[in-house]
């Protein structure tokens, strides 16, 4: 099992804001703040890759892209 450190990380929300995780959290089935927010943090992770993957297949198409052998060689 790999053992990760975890860091802790406090923001500031605008009270309608905070309720409104508050909501997404019951909604969700979340069982903490932390976990919505870990969750967040992902979907924001894929969204940009899936916009990388775009703007790379367009610059593919114009014939300015690189051929992939790997997901390595995104980056």
């Amino acid at each position: 099992m790999v053992k990760t450190t975890r860091s802790i990380i406090n923001i500031s929300l605008p009270g309608t804001m905070a309720e409104e995780v508050r909501k997404e959290i019951k909604i969700g089935g979340f069982a903490t703040t932390s976990e919505f927010f870990r969750h967040v943090f992902r979907e924001h992770r894929k969204t940009r890759l899936a916009q990388e993957l775009y703007k790379e297949r367009e610059l593919f198409q114009r014939g300015n892209g690189k051929v992939l052998k790997s997901l390595r060689d995104l980056r």
